[in-house]
């Protein structure tokens, strides 16, 4: 079986939504298995961030409705954005919205800068925010029909909730990840249906899948019960001037990102795409920078994805 590829794109760098959904559909085309996108408000590095933010979850109801069959998500949203009761109905209802269709990934958010950009309150312990929103988030989901979800947590308490609406998928797939030593390969373990690496060091990635396979049996669940995944950043080219000029549009230095990215040649990129599935991964996402870039997305359909079956 062939790695599973996913497009994987930061939005608060500066594209409107219209721009999210011709890389969506076009990469629901070419067949990756699934169109994600960051959960920020503001802009990093240089970039100016034009036309502004678009919120995670209402622009995944608008590809909800404009896009068939490929999955959509968050990689991943910040527990500091919304109270999760809110969370599990925009949740649930962008996956009614899409057939079933929706991944949900969770963080403890940590970019300080957008949250004093628009007066989100941001604790500098966050944990216990995050843990007490997966319990939150899934409880009302499982909750069956007809019945109410009670929870009191320290800070959370919710008392005699509907637990509505419904998912239309019967699970919605929870994605947990993290580079914590013990908390977050444990709460992987209770909750999660995929563990994620966000730009790691590549040789960093082997040993983190041995950390989670390792809080997965400690927990009573297979060590294979959970996918495995990694973001990476991609620039590839059919030449090496190709790439380089594809490195510079993201405004990186080839020899920089060529260490820890999905970057290079066809043939490069392919090799380290074997390499990560050697690792014990088997779903990567690459990180686009570039959307107007739609020709890149076919590139690594047609000609890098094939070395891979």
């Amino acid at each position: 079986m062939s790695l599973d590829l996913r497009v994987f794109t930061e939005p608060q760098q500066g594209a409107s939504y219209d721009d999210q959904l011709a890389v969506a559909r076009a990469a629901e085309e070419l067949g990756y298995s699934a169109y994600f996108r960051s959960d920020h408000y503001l802009a990093m590095g240089d970039a100016d961030g034009l036309p502004g933010p678009t919120d995670a979850w209402t622009t995944l109801a608008g590809l909800a409705r404009e896009t068939s069959t490929i999955r959509l998500g968050t990689l991943v949203s910040s527990a500091t954005f919304r109270h999760p009761g809110v969370l599990a109905i925009q949740v649930a209802q962008v996956d009614q919205m899409s057939g079933g269709r929706v991944e949900f990934g969770l963080g403890t958010g940590w970019f300080a800068a957008e949250h004093a950009a628009y007066g989100i309150p941001f604790p500098e312990k966050r944990f216990g925010l995050l843990e007490e929103q997966l319990e939150v988030v899934t409880g009302l989901w499982r909750t069956p029909a007809g019945e109410t979800f009670d929870y009191s947590g320290r800070h959370y308490t919710l008392t005699r909730s509907p637990a509505l609406p419904k998912p239309a998928q019967a699970r919605i797939p929870v994605i947990v990840g993290g580079g914590g030593p013990k908390r977050t390969p444990a709460l992987a373990a209770r909750f999660a249906d995929e563990y994620n690496q966000s730009f790691p060091e590549i040789a960093a990635i082997g040993p983190r899948v041995k950390v989670i396979e390792q809080a997965l049996v400690a927990a009573g669940r297979s060590a294979d019960s959970v996918v495995q995944s990694v973001a990476l950043v991609v620039a590839v080219g059919r030449t090496e001037s190709e790439f380089t000029r594809r490195a510079a549009a993201i405004g990186r230095e080839p020899g920089e990102v060529r260490r820890n990215g999905l970057v290079g040649t066809v043939d490069e990129v392919a090799e380290r795409l074997r390499e990560l599935e050697k690792a014990g991964i088997s779903r990567v996402y690459l990180q686009v920078l570039d959307l107007a870039d739609l020709e890149h997305l076919e590139l690594i359909a047609r000609e890098v994805r094939t070395q891979l079956s």
